[in-house]
């Protein structure tokens, strides 16, 4: 099927959403206006204007590039996020990852397409082609809708906005808003009054229904390292570092986003943490893609009527997460939560961040890689060989030879954990699935999953064998590994 094609075949299905105001497809597709000048979302509850009056964008970005304002009435802020990866060159995902992390702040498109290895002009004319819109377009629509979230979710003055948002200076946050929605933040928030919350470092984080908010959380409750992380109730929460700020994040869930509150963290790091706390609790998976792949599999397609809204839980810190898959390599997840806890006791920066309404909040930050290079980890129990491989780990991640960032190759990534004593294929495989957010990622020789396709007799699926049977899982085989340790038969993680 040649490009046109697909072109009609792709607008046949969004004017059908469109015109059915179809959830399924909010924040996938953008519907431009030509009579208004506006953009909207798909479930937009204005009349929909005739056929012949509409543009399809791929991307909020593109809409706004091609000259439309957002809708104030379906707010496309609020849209569920788009996954990076979804249909994408691995440059683009990488790029829209880093970008969500601030890697255009300051606009430098040359400096974003050193760390992807290519030059600025490839980089540029990738984006156009799979997002529809330029780096730098990207970049100021994300600045544009955070900010416009923070005006009507928060209490926060506008030159807290502003700087969170990354505009710079007030006069340029003031002469963008006024530029696209013909008002001044001021009186944008004006028109909200009556909905802006009390708490003013608190946003709504928006999901893609359905969401399985209770099996993540029951992830991390049982892998939440003493001090650093606790799950009560319905809340997650964790200490967290940035720069020379240090705080805690607690995160519970509420009708279609989730709620973040921020405690004892400047506004000028809200962006990131938001950014952050997406990945974490896997907010812009394309759910109905990976039902639509897992789903051939008989049993694949059972677990799945138990668990629609799998996710893949990420971490805060890739360094962090790679020792704690040390520690739970040949355990069991209580004996590495429990050295986790130990490592983070004696060696990581105690902290004191109240947190209104709770007495009991995690009151240590995970140490840094420096603190262990050298650190004597055989005396919290952990046996010499793993406690030797993390501290290679640690001197890997001082002397830059191995990084976490989103900038990462995957293959070159897993490549040079591998290089390291002690670290297997099931360790860069997890550490690519919950670190790297790579949705392909699979750790073949888990047990759990091995043991969930064995015979009757308790005999274990061989790898080979369940990565021959997991080709029909891809691209989302890092969904079925989740699935498959949420069920019956498998454990795993």
């Amino acid at each position: 099927m040649d490009t046109s094609t697909n072109a009609t075949t792709n607008n046949a299905i969004y004017e059908r959403a469109r015109l059915s105001r179809d959830v399924r497809f909010d924040g996938r597709f953008f519907v431009g206006v030509r009579t208004t000048g506006i953009y909207c979302r798909p479930i937009c509850p204005a009349n929909p204007p005739k056929p012949e009056n509409v543009t399809f964008y791929p991307s909020a970005a593109a809409a706004s590039e091609a000259g439309y304002r957002p809708c104030l009435r379906c707010r496309p802020e609020c849209a569920p996020g788009t996954p990076a990866w979804a249909g994408t060159s691995t440059t683009v995902q990488r790029g829209l990852r880093l970008i969500a992390d601030g890697a255009l702040d300051d606009g430098n498109v040359e400096r974003l397409a050193d760390r992807l290895g290519v030059t600025s002009r490839h980089l540029r004319r990738l984006f156009t082609r799979h997002v529809g819109a330029s780096p730098l377009a990207v970049a100021h629509t994300q600045r544009l809708h955070f900010a416009k979230r923070l005006i009507d979710e928060t209490a926060l003055p506008m030159q807290a906005i502003s700087a969170a948002a990354g505009f710079g200076s007030v006069r340029r946050f003031n002469d963008t808003f006024r530029k696209t929605y013909g008002r001044t933040p001021r009186e944008l928030r004006r028109r909200r009054e009556g909905t802006v919350g009390s708490v003013s470092l608190s946003v709504q984080l928006p999901y893609r229904e359905p969401y399985g908010w209770q099996a993540l959380l029951d992830f991390f409750a049982g892998r939440a390292t003493p001090g650093v992380e606790l799950v009560q109730g319905n809340r997650y929460l964790r200490s967290v570092r940035l720069g020379e700020q240090r705080g805690i994040i607690d995160i519970s869930k509420g009708d279609a986003a989730l709620r973040l509150c921020v405690h004892g963290i400047g506004t000028e790091y809200l962006f990131s943490i938001v950014q952050r706390a997406r990945g974490m609790f896997d907010l812009d998976a394309p759910i109905d893609d990976i039902t639509d792949v897992l789903s051939r599999d008989s049993s694949l397609r059972s677990w799945l009527k138990s668990n629609p809204g799998i996710r893949v839980p990420g971490t805060w810190d890739g360094f962090e997460l790679t020792v704690r898959a040390i520690l739970g390599q040949q355990v069991s997840v209580k004996a590495a939560t429990t050295f986790a806890g130990r490592i983070a006791e004696r060696y990581g920066e105690k902290i004191v961040v109240p947190v209104e309404g709770l007495a009991d909040v995690p009151d240590r930050l995970f140490p840094e890689p420096q603190k262990l290079v050298r650190a004597r980890l055989e005396s919290l129990g952990i046996i010499r060989s793993r406690a030797q491989t993390i501290r290679n780990v640690a001197r890997a991640a001082v002397d830059g030879s191995v990084r976490f960032d989103l900038s990462q190759d995957v293959d070159e990534h897993r490549a040079a954990l591998l290089a390291i004593k002690g670290i297997g294929d099931w360790t860069a495989e997890y550490v690519a699935m919950r670190a790297l957010k790579n949705p392909d990622a699979f750790p073949a020789s888990d047990l759990g999953l091995l043991r969930a396709f064995g015979n009757p007799d308790g005999e274990r699926l061989r790898p080979a064998a369940l990565l021959a049977r997991a080709k029909a899982w891809r691209p989302w085989r890092a969904y079925a590994a989740l699935l498959i340790w949420g069920s019956e038969k498998g454990s795993g993680g």
